[in-house]
């Protein structure tokens, strides 16, 4: 299973963000590719215990969360398009510099070498091991980037 905490994955996605350009357009979603790399840097940053998140689980997450959690990471299928976001990572402002948010991007993912959140609770998965991070982690920056033809 492909993970953020292996360093050739890391790398390879880290080559990926770099060929990101203002002509790249969404081949599905709303996201603008200025909010796409806002939206990642935030989220890395909540995964990442950067700033001050809160973390805690919503109530349909506690039902349902475990069962969709597994869905999601049990194989390499790549995420579903249009997979809806969460008001919290939703990006309002439509530009911006895109190289200095690919750059805070690329720092950020180089920070899973040394992970340590032990606070991190998914807002819906609830409380996850590591090696569930690592997997969520890799596949929401495949789908992001997919979804710029990257």
């Amino acid at each position: 299973m492909k993970t953020i905490f292996d360093k050739n994955i890391r790398e390879q996605l880290i080559d990926r963000i770099d060929k990101i350009s203002e002509e790249n357009k969404a081949e599905w979603g709303k996201m603008n590719v200025f909010q796409m790399l806002k939206h990642n840097t935030y989220w890395n940053k909540w995964i990442l215990g950067k700033e001050n998140h809160s973390y805690k689980q919503a109530f349909l997450g506690k039902i349902f969360g475990k069962i969709a959690l597994k869905k999601m990471i049990k194989d390499e299928k790549p995420f579903d398009k249009n997979v809806p976001t969460s008001a919290q990572f939703k990006v309002k402002e439509s530009n911006g510099n895109i190289e200095s948010e690919k750059a805070d991007w690329i720092l950020l993912l180089n920070e899973y070498e040394r992970f340590n959140n032990p606070e991190f609770i998914h807002g819906f998965f609830g409380k996850m091991t590591k090696e569930q991070i690592g997997v969520l982690v890799y596949k929401h920056t495949d789908h992001h980037l997919r979804q710029f033809g990257i």
